[in-house]
């Protein structure tokens, strides 16, 4: 019996030293991992951020490109009908959006439902606009007409993307 006292006096200890080393261990490993972790976060931030500053700048130029005060000077010639221009217009919304397709990775899913609500009452508006006129109006008639909806409309969703979008961009950064 005494040799069993004996040997538990030794184990008890021993067993105690043991399992506070892995304590030790186990809570230095613990912290040596949340800080490659966070190392990792870090970098991370370092390399998406850019990228994610620049898919935001893309989508506001995207949307000031296709605001009617824009797309419409650049692609209004004097000799082209209104179903021409409309044509046109359309074609080019649909081909800058197309090209900035990939940018709603780095954006919000709220930012992006917002830039495709505008893209798509863009274009319901010049076609509103086109099937107004008559077969014969020309260009110009088209380009007031949809400048004269626009104005009227009250509630500018091109704007309003690009208000939520820069709202955005100051609560990021």
């Amino acid at each position: 019996m005494e040799m069993v006292y004996d040997l538990l006096k030794i184990t008890i200890p021993g067993l105690l030293i043991l399992y506070t080393a892995y304590l030790i261990v186990r809570s230095f490993m613990n912290k040596q991992l949340d800080e490659l972790h966070l190392s990792l976060r870090h970098k991370n931030q370092e390399v998406v951020l850019p990228i994610r500053l620049q898919a935001y700048e893309r989508i506001c130029l995207l949307l000031e490109r296709i605001s009617p005060n824009h797309i419409i000077p650049r692609l209004n010639e004097k000799d082209l009908s209104a179903k021409q221009l409309q044509g046109a217009l359309v074609s080019e919304i649909r081909s800058e959006f197309s090209h900035n397709l990939s940018q709603q990775v780095y954006i919000s899913e709220e930012a992006w439902i917002y830039v495709t609500g505008a893209i798509e009452q863009l274009i319901s508006l010049i076609n509103e606009s086109a099937n107004e006129l008559e077969d014969s109006a020309t260009s110009l008639d088209l380009a007031k007409m949809v400048f004269e909806k626009n104005m009227r409309n009250q509630q500018d969703t091109i704007r309003g993307a690009l208000s939520f979008i820069k709202n955005e961009i100051k609560e990021l950064f």
